[in-house]
């Protein structure tokens, strides 16, 4: 399957020539191991694949012995997979190198060697206990990998038409056309409830089968619980509950996590390092309170007002309907045609938040609560920042609409409020692209593009 990250990864090995190692960072189960191989197989004469988590000791044990001798070194690991060694055409791969940071501590002597390239994949990287112990390489380019995009979800669905004209309507500021944006948007509804897991988008294409596909979503959603409670040391209770929790706090007209829902008189400070938690392991992906919604949107920040979307939204789906332990055929269905009584407004915020994540943007909205001055009383769902910065008219407001009627009382009032800070004002609804009044309306899927 096509992921944007084999380009970058392209680029590393271009642009770097051996001077850096790169680090391809995620979630579980998002790609990172299957591109990583399949980049090794495709660029270089050879490859060796350590998995850290399955190495032997005897292998780890060269990371301790020979880092002064990389020529004992590098031969025995060549005997040992097999694998013949060429200089400046063989690709190393240490996956799952959160398991072993020593071997990720050896990347500075690796790299200074010269001889080879060397991809790193990993889970829970910045955790205290995979980074007490080492010294941080500074040879070591990061790469985050995120759940496949809308683009990438496409293509795979065999799908190679739709997203050049949505990128070229984007670009032209032009509408869809009824039909096609109707085709459009049944295509992301597809999206949003099958969701952007490799696994999950491959047995979709496979069987068109959503049992099967919310089975393989729930495994996974399983295997995020085992790591809380296996790695979460110390937070492990508090992240579970906040992981739980999420379904119903997205699904509150207000959407800022409440904690009094887990505990009472729950602090922020008690359940902060269980939120850093949960977004370094790259589960969730947190979105913090500006104050001030002016160019340096994170001096501005309030750590302790937050929204917290799961990372991948059709993960969302299988964690917020699971009462009989499977989401049925007939669910996900109405789903896809939008015939569930549900709050939408949860998913399609989730999936915004998503692809914002996707496209590199830091995630912030604006909420302001005054009891005795409706006119101060607003709330913006999201909040971007500009690619060319100016003197005035930096912030770009983004509000969600999921329903085919809404207000937009919010929004005005931040754009008369901060006259001087508020550029392009987005609204990301159901229906074709228009400008009106100085506000444009964007069909969801262009998010991706935003």
């Amino acid at each position: 399957m096509y992921r944007k990250t084999y380009k970058e990864l392209l680029q590393w090995k271009n642009e770097a020539k051996g001077k850096c190692a790169i680090m391809i960072d995620g979630a579980r189960r998002v790609g990172k191991s299957y591109i990583a191989e399949e980049f090794g197989k495709n660029e270089y004469e050879s490859y060796i694949l350590i998995d850290f988590f399955t190495a032997p000791d005897e292998i780890k044990e060269l990371f301790e012995k020979y880092l002064s001798d990389l020529d004992t070194l590098f031969m025995r690991v060549s005997a040992y997979y097999s694998v013949k060694l060429h200089e400046r055409n063989t690709l190393f791969i240490f996956d799952e190198v959160q398991f072993f940071p020593r071997a990720r501590a050896a990347i500075k002597y690796l790299v200074a060697d010269g001889r080879y390239d060397f991809i790193e994949t990993g889970s829970l990287l910045s955790i205290k206990k995979n980074t007490q112990d080492i010294l941080i390489p500074s040879e070591e380019r990061h790469l985050r990998m995120n759940p496949m995009d809308f683009e990438e979800f496409l293509l795979a669905s065999g799908n190679e038409t739709m997203f050049p004209l949505i990128k070229d309507c984007f670009e032209k500021k032009t509408p869809m056309g009824q039909a096609l944006h109707r085709k459009a948007m049944d295509l992301f509804r597809l999206y949003l409830i099958v969701g952007g897991m490799p696994q999950a988008v491959k047995e979709y294409a496979e069987s068109k089968n959503f049992e099967k596909v919310d089975l393989i979503k729930r495994e996974i959603l399983e295997l995020y619980r085992n790591d809380i409670q296996k790695h979460a040391k110390g937070s492990e209770l508090k992240a579970e509950a906040i992981f739980d929790e999420i379904p119903a706090q997205l699904s509150k007209h207000e959407k800022k996590f409440k904690l009094a829902s887990l505990k009472k008189d729950a602090r922020m400070r008690d359940y902060d390092d269980a939120f850093m938690w949960l977004k370094d392991s790259r589960i969730v992906n947190i979105c913090y309170n500006a104050d001030e919604p002016n160019i340096a949107l994170k001096m501005n920040m309030t750590r302790t007002t937050l929204k917290c979307y799961m990372a991948d939204t059709g993960l969302l789906i299988s964690h917020a309907f699971d009462e009989n332990g499977l989401v049925s055929e007939e669910i996900y269905k109405k789903l896809l045609f939008g015939k569930l009584e549900v709050n939408e407004g949860m998913i399609f915020e989730n999936i915004v938040a998503q692809m914002l994540t996707a496209n590199g943007h830091k995630l912030y909205f604006y909420s302001q609560s005054d009891n005795e001055d409706s006119a101060s009383r607003m709330e913006v769902d999201f909040l971007i920042t500009k690619n060319k910065v100016t003197s005035r008219h930096n912030i770009q407001a983004i509000e969600v609409k999921s329903m085919q009627r809404y207000t937009l009382s919010s929004l005005n009032k931040f754009r008369t409020k901060y006259s001087e800070y508020a550029g392009t004002c987005y609204v990301l609804h159901t229906s074709d692209f228009k400008e009106d009044n100085g506000i444009i309306y964007l069909p969801v899927y262009f998010a991706a593009l935003l």
